[in-house]
């Protein structure tokens, strides 16, 4: 079977895949067409490098389907795909010039000489490599190394070219200049990329497909321009480019309530008076004088950034984030306006603004949850009781691990203009928790976990929910 008529030449279909009993992947879907430049982003421990690997060959999915070409290809080894990864290290053989590091795929597949000669100058030529050829590769800057990594992998003509952070160990300037070069070999070529990186500037200005990816899951597929300008939730929001993330409520179509104040928005479909996350990018915001506009606030920090000011006003208890051409002064009382259309709404990524966790009553006035025992007198409940514990998120901190109930992973900050929304996943109960915090830590590590058993609700067994 070809590429299909909807011109998808690669598949992942359910991906699931565990380590050490920690879920990496949870049911990853996704197809990728011909000649697309497609980029897996996301933060640190997100799953897309493991998702590079699986579409490599180097790693078999516990459950799920790689196609490629309309064909199952789960068991077929990695050589054997036409597939070729360019690594973040580039791996390139230390003891070859580099003609024969581009080359050497080629010998092993026995290519003709003469051919050999050829294909490898050409892909020289193109990666701006010609004169380089007897070129020890330990003589090369890391830009050339990483040309010659790209060259060696597309001199043997695969249909997708897989690189996994390749412009990581780049200055920054290089890395510009490589975004470039990659794009337009990509397009030269009208082969597959599929590539990965942590850095939205990256992927908003080469990809033709992103898909957002978060805990080993997929967040949002769609072109730059939708994930930027119609995010998901307030994850893709807040990790593609600075956004002012607030808590609202939506009171019915086209009318929401947040900062204090009720706007009209563009957005409808919600329930009347539903919690929902609010999203204001920075440039869509205007100062203006204070009497033109209800909400107001006043002007905490001015940075400028070359073509515009950075500007932080508190305003009715929230921090907004502005850029404008216009610059403010500090301390100076102002007004904040924005168009309807600039306001977007959507659901919240966590369910509800409490935390519901089954537990289990294990002895008299004890309960157990996620490996954390705390004792409530005159709890009245048999042992082996199952009961649904209530947990707001502020009671529940973060402290030093000696201090902690619980440690657990931190899958995701936000800030939410007057403290950062944090989504902690545990080890012992495959669950998630929300917390609120003034605290802030690096994503992708474990965090000590304390909670305030004293705010716990423990409800009755008949009111547990499935």
């Amino acid at each position: 079977m070809s590429i299909g008529e909807n011109n998808t030449l690669l598949e992942l279909k359910n991906i699931t895949l565990d380590y050490d009993q920690d879920r990496v992947l949870d049911n990853v879907s996704l197809y990728v067409k011909d000649k697309e430049f497609v980029t897996l982003l996301g933060p640190s421990g997100c799953g897309k490098t493991t998702t590079l690997r699986i579409i490599g060959g180097f790693v078999n999915p516990d459950q799920g389907d790689v196609y490629f070409e309309g064909k199952r290809i789960n068991d077929l080894p990695p050589h054997k795909r036409k597939v070729n990864t360019v690594f973040q290290r580039y791996a390139l053989f230390p003891h070859l010039n580099v003609f024969d590091n581009v080359a050497f795929g080629l010998k092993i597949a026995k290519v003709p000489e003469k051919e050999i000669k050829e294909r490898v100058q050409k892909m020289l030529a193109m990666v701006d490599l010609k004169g380089f050829e007897r070129r020890r590769v330990t003589k090369l800057s890391g830009g050339q190394q990483q040309r010659v990594a790209i060259a060696r992998a597309l001199v043997n003509h695969p249909k997708v070219l897989l690189l996994d952070e390749p412009l990581g160990a780049l200055d920054l300037k290089l890395r510009k200049e490589m975004q470039v070069e990659l794009k337009s070999i990509q397009q030269q070529l009208g082969i597959t990329f599929i590539y990965v990186t942590h850095d939205q500037e990256e992927a908003l200005s080469m990809s033709d497909t992103i898909v957002v990816m978060k805990g080993g899951e997929i967040q949002q597929i769609g072109s730059p321009e939708d994930i930027y300008n119609e995010p998901k939730n307030a994850f893709v929001a807040d990790f593609i480019g600075e956004s002012n993330i607030f808590d609202g409520l939506m009171l019915e179509d086209y009318r929401v309530r947040f900062s204090g104040l009720e706007f009209t928005c563009v957005d409808k479909g919600f329930a009347s008076n539903q919690p929902v996350d609010v999203v204001v990018r920075p440039e869509d915001v205007d100062v203006v004088p204070p009497e033109q506009s209800p909400l107001q606030g006043v002007v905490t920090s001015v940075v400028f950034k070359g073509v515009h000011y950075e500007m932080n006003v508190k305003a009715n208890g929230l921090d907004w984030m502005i850029h404008s051409t216009k610059c403010q002064n500090v301390s100076d009382r102002v007004g904040i306006s924005f168009d309807p259309d600039d306001i977007h709404i959507m659901n919240k990524m966590f369910k509800g603004d409490v935390n519901r966790i089954t537990g289990q009553v294990t002895g008299e006035d004890t309960v157990e949850f996620l490996d954390v025992s705390f004792t409530r007198e005159g709890l009245g409940l048999p042992p082996g009781t199952q009961v649904r514990l209530e947990i707001q998120p502020e009671a529940i901190a973060l402290v030093s691990e000696d201090q902690a109930d619980a440690k657990m992973y931190l899958e995701s900050i936000i800030w939410k203009g007057a403290y950062n929304e944090m989504i902690v996943y545990s080890y012992a109960g495959n669950a998630e928790l929300m917390l609120h915090t003034q605290s802030d830590e690096q994503v992708a590590t474990d965090v000590g976990i304390k909670f305030d058993f004293d705010q716990i609700r423990i409800l009755p067994a008949e009111e547990v929910a499935g």
